[in-house]
């Protein structure tokens, strides 16, 4: 498909391709759910500045480190570029197998500024220090991308998502007071102007790496599920998480290169460890790219299996 494509950015703004991109892995897995096929840095992009993905080094994207550049930046609404994601929903509800969930997703606004400050990614030294800072530039552009994510996110909903994610991908980056003022309030301003737009659309939130830190996310955006890393137990998540709101995660994608019993009883632990109700079952990140895709087949089986036995 990405051949076909062209590039990795063309499959992504092909509306038939990603939605057949997006539609594969339920034509393959017993799944309950499709993602859209997308990327965090639409948003940018459509706020008008250069993206290329380079093979072998990922996005390379046109810098933001001032007020000037923060100024020239301008609303998503109307863009081609949301327009095309939301195309690619549109194809794909039309598509979704009867009672299959469609996810509509962007990336948090720490996350996508870090790469907007550095140019792509990095060690995000750049944002890092900005975030410390806090100068007036960098704390309009983490409002701006507050506003304008809610906006994609509320376009993608009418084009047919049912749920939407935010995926905080360096949330671990900062420490507590900072995380506080660049992660944990921004996510929950997006959460509660999404519910006021479209109260009956759950949101996900995923900040990876936060740890034990997730239970007062939870609370403070009042999302109705969390992400949880592989490294959080699955014990403390059930315990602390559940009574505010349902798990997504938390399989080490790493287990999926091991033996497959180990994998098996991993699965199972996870499986065992929480109330079925309140867990979404996921890995706690990306698939490896050498993963065998059979050895994840064997993973839907192990839920299925523990489904039918009467505890989901």
């Amino acid at each position: 498909m990405r051949a076909k494509a062209g590039s990795f950015l063309s499959l992504c703004y092909n509306p038939q391709l990603a939605a057949l991109v997006t539609l594969q892995p339920l034509k393959r897995y017993d799944l309950d759910a499709a993602i859209v096929f997308s990327d965090i840095l639409v948003v940018p992009h459509a706020m008008g500045l250069d993206l290329n993905f380079k093979e072998g080094e990922g996005p390379i994207l046109q810098k933001v480190g001032n007020e000037n550049a923060v100024a020239r930046l301008s609303p998503v609404n109307g863009s081609w570029q949301v327009a095309s994601v939301c195309e690619t929903l549109q194809h794909v509800s039309q598509l979704l197998p009867q009672g299959c969930a469609l996810i509509g997703f962007c990336g948090a606004p720490w996350t996508v500024a870090s790469y907007m400050i550095e140019g792509g990614s990095s060690n995000r030294s750049l944002a890092l220090k900005a975030a410390a800072e806090k100068p007036a530039w960098f704390a309009t552009l983490i409002a701006f991308l507050i506003e304008q994510s809610v906006v994609f996110l509320s376009a993608q909903i009418k084009a047919g998502a049912e749920v939407v994610q935010i995926f905080d991908s360096w949330a671990a980056d900062l420490s507590s007071p900072l995380r506080q003022l660049w992660v944990d309030g921004p996510i929950a301003q997006m959460t509660e102007r999404l519910r006021a737009l479209h109260p009956d659309i759950p949101v996900i939130v995923f900040a990876k790496g936060v740890g034990e830190a997730h239970q007062e996310i939870a609370q403070k955006s009042g999302c109705q599920a969390v992400g949880i890393e592989a490294e959080l137990s699955m014990d403390w998540a059930s315990k602390h998480l559940s009574p505010l709101c349902a798990v997504q995660g938390n399989l080490d994608p790493m287990a999926l290169l091991g033996s497959e019993p180990s994998m098996v009883e991993q699965t199972a632990a996870i499986l065992q460890a929480i109330e079925p109700r309140h867990h979404i079952f996921n890995l706690g990140h990306g698939i490896k790219p050498e993963t065998d895709p059979d050895r994840l087949a064997r993973v839907v089986q192990t839920i299925r299996e523990h489904d039918a036995g009467g505890h989901g």
